[in-house]
């Protein structure tokens, strides 16, 4: 073993990318377990089948590689040549994971998963309903003709916990026990940890090409990694926990899914629950009979009635209240529901949920706001959607195709565009808004060009069409509405700082942040003056000791050495500086 585990290593530090890494990671594993096979009783009657890596850090699924037995290299989800629909482990074996951070083994045949525990080998976790026990979760494992399922956590620095591996296997005679895994368990849990750095830590391979379209017509790299295990997710008829902060398009994705699923020509079905009071939340997912509760004066099917035979987007998941919730589960768990008012029993719920949420729904199952049940009944499929912020690349392609949809909309034939110095400058702003604060700045700007060259069928916004629109959005985003709090303004410079570090072919300096400090006072100067603004943060004593031009010299000097880092020219406040200089 002690050899194998340094052929391997030596074939890491080779790897290049994740999928070169996995692929050596998986042949070992499967090795391994038909060494271990030819060595038991089942001999000639059992054989492994594939391995999976599956990155998946706390905030959803980044990447899924396969090595199907006898083959040399991986298939990454969506990749050309995949077979199919790869069968993802359920839900409960991930908690299970998660949980006792130890590997579980799966008896797909009798639907039981057991957490291996040296201490006590003979515990076995009760399923939670409707989770791995679920016909649907049971029989894609079957139709691949896995009897027999290992998990294996894959650790990250410290001692959280970045993805798994999962083994299948096929040996009806072994049902009823847990194959060979208990036999190597400690032996694949060592070339799962010595594999860990490498597969959570090198570069995923270039995404290939994807082909845009109406729900997505802009794709940058962020996303182009993360769309081939969505068209995986699509596949499937399990539920989708698509989270991200508000405007990033959640809801696009959610139509994206729809689309490429096997349910593409029944209805779609949006649930926006912020636009539902809490009273009528039952109401508006289940429908109701004429005469139900005040107001219901005719029949109405509900979101879920309207939905069947297709997708339920359930946006806002955590405005959903705790009776509400208890509601859901239970459509969730046994796919049936009662209209509100209806007496005549219970209806099917032949629907695919997708659900999206902008907070952490673990913090909310910690604060009791929402069932914890129904969190790991709806996290089977997890995907975080990036910012805007995260996702720069975009930003000048979303600007042009939202002012090149408004401009067709009252000319067809016409085109409108920004000026390279107008993409720049969107380019350089934060967008805590996401597409949705974006999409407000191009109407604006687009209506201001409007105004100054008339309606034209050939139209360019300048800068100054953006600059102008931009002023609009003030300190806060929107005129007179806050659209982020303090922290979450400081977040999106972060997220804009770290977004230039990666973009850059060379390293930018940390030290370069601490320029933010400048930025704030230099704006508050220019807004009430440089006595009233030291005052206002709390720098009344620098006034005292005369020794406020000293330091708003030394801060104004840490914003020039940005600007001219990032080959941007002078700052806002160059002149503040020299003013300052001559005082």
């Amino acid at each position: 073993m002690q050899e194998e585990l340094s052929s391997l290593v030596m074939a890491l530090s080779k790897s290049g990318d994740f999928e070169d890494a996995a692929a050596r990671t998986l042949a070992a594993l499967m090795s391994l377990t038909e060494r271990a096979i030819a060595a038991s009783k089942l001999a000639g009657r059992g054989k492994v089948l594939r391995g999976m890596v599956h990155l998946r850090p706390s905030g959803g699924y980044l990447r899924l590689a396969i090595l199907e037995q006898g083959a040399t290299a991986v298939q990454t989800a969506g990749s050309a040549g995949a077979r199919g629909a790869p069968s993802l482990v359920s839900a409960t074996a991930w908690r299970s994971v998660v949980q006792h951070g130890c590997p579980v083994f799966i008896d797909v045949t009798l639907g039981t998963l057991r957490p291996y525990s040296p201490q006590s080998p003979d515990k076995e976790e009760e399923l939670l309903p409707g989770s791995f026990g679920s016909q649907e979760s049971r029989q894609s494992f079957l139709s691949r003709q896995a009897s027999h399922v290992c998990v294996i956590p894959l650790p990250t620095l410290g001692s959280g916990i970045g993805g798994m591996i999962s083994l299948e296997a096929d040996s009806p005679a072994a049902m009823g026990q847990d194959f060979v895994w208990r036999e190597c368990v400690e032996q694949l849990q060592t070339i799962a940890k010595v594999s860990a750095p490498y597969l959570t830590g090198l570069p995923f391979r270039p995404a290939p090409q994807v082909e845009v379209d109406e729900y997505l017509p802009v794709v940058g790299a962020s996303m182009a990694n993360l769309l081939p295990i969505l068209n995986v997710f699509s596949q499937q008829e399990e539920s989708i926990l698509v989270s991200g902060a508000t405007g990033a398009g959640k809801s696009r994705l959610a139509r994206w899914v729809h689309a490429r699923s096997n349910r593409r020509k029944g209805p779609f079905e949006v649930l926006d629950l912020i636009a539902v009071p809490e009273d009528l939340q039952m109401a508006e997912l289940f429908g109701w009979k004429k005469g139900a509760f005040t107001g219901a004066v005719k029949d109405s099917l509900g979101s879920l009635g309207r939905a069947e035979g297709g997708t339920l987007f359930i946006d806002e998941i955590d405005k959903l209240s705790l009776k509400a919730q208890a509601g859901l589960l239970r459509v969730l768990e046994e796919r049936s529901y009662r209209v509100l008012g209806d007496g005549a029993g219970d209806r099917s719920a032949d629907v695919r949920f997708i659900i999206g949420t902008n907070v952490d729904l673990r913090e909310a199952v910690r604060a009791g706001r929402f069932r914890e049940d129904l969190y790991y009944r709806i996290n089977v499929l997890p995907l975080r959607v990036p910012s805007l912020d995260e996702r720069r690349d975009e930003i000048p392609l979303w600007a042009n195709y939202m002012v090149g949809r408004r401009h067709k909309e009252q000319f067809p034939q016409g085109q409108a565009r920004l000026t390279p110095e107008a993409e720049q400058l969107l380019s350089r702003r934060t967008w805590p808004g996401n597409l949705r604060q974006l999409d407000n700045i191009i109407r604006r700007a687009y209506t201001l060009a409007l105004v100054e060259h008339g309606a034209s069928p050939e139209l360019t916004l300048s800068e100054g069409h953006v600059s102008r629109a931009l002023e609009y959005e003030g300190a806060t985003g929107e005129p007179g509405k806050a659209t982020s709090s303090v922290t979450e303004a400081f977040r999106s410079a972060a997220n804009a700082f770290i977004a230039e570090a990666k973009r850059r072919g060379t390293s930018l300096d940390l030290g370069l942040a601490e320029s933010l400090v400048g930025i704030v006072l230099g704006q508050a100067v220019q807004q009430m003056g440089r006595e009233d603004a030291f005052r206002a943060l709390g720098r009344e004593n620098l006034l005292k000791n005369r020794n406020h031009h000293k330091v708003l010299k030394r801060e104004l000097e840490k914003v020039e050495a940005l600007y001219k880092e990032l080959g941007e020219g002078s700052s806002p406040f160059a002149a503040l500086l020299e003013e300052n200089e001559a005082a």
